[in-house]
């Protein structure tokens, strides 16, 4: 398997973010999300202006994983908590979104990522790593609780016009 390069994510990577983010969520959610519905949410919610206003804002952390050719296969999206649990914005962060191209995924890529993910969080000084997860992907979900998270809560995320239950897991740093 090719190996994966990570790095911070900078400005320029809006257009390889906004095409890894449309390609990775239609593969992780096509099979049960209606087609519409998911066509809408991946033109609003993984733009080129939706990536280029996350690098620019200094309180989120965009990682990035490439190909030594500088192919991006793998991101990772942090941000100041926005999920319905009590939370401390000094000590919690979220994990918005972590994905990897198909390829790239076992082989502890993803362990890897979500290393760059924690060592990211506590040089921050954060003490809890938030985030949801889709209720049917057990994938997903095996994934988080191998790294330690746990339920906490629930909310309800929307994908274009169509609602889908999530949970909202935590994990110490």
């Amino acid at each position: 398997m090719t190996p994966i390069l990570w790095r911070r994510g900078r400005a320029g990577d809006e257009a390889a973010l906004a095409v890894l983010g449309g390609a990775t969520f239609l593969a992780a959610f096509a099979h049960d999300h209606p087609g519409r519905a998911l066509i809408d949410h991946i033109r609003a919610a993984h733009g080129e202006e939706h990536y280029r206003a996350a690098l620019a804002d200094p309180a989120q952390t965009v990682i990035i994983g490439e190909t030594p050719l500088g192919a991006p296969v793998a991101y990772a999206v942090m941000t100041p908590p926005d999920l319905p649990v009590p939370v401390d914005p000094q000590a919690d962060i979220e994990l918005k979104r972590i994905y990897l191209l198909s390829g790239w995924q076992g082989g502890g890529n993803g362990d890897a990522l979500m290393e760059q993910v924690v060592d990211v969080a506590r040089a921050a000084g954060k003490k809890r790593l938030l985030l949801a997860v889709y209720t049917a992907n057990d994938r997903a979900r095996r994934f988080y609780a191998r790294h330690g998270f746990a339920e906490i809560g629930e909310t309800t995320f929307m994908v274009g016009d169509a609602p889908f239950r999530d949970l909202v897991y935590a994990r110490p740093l």
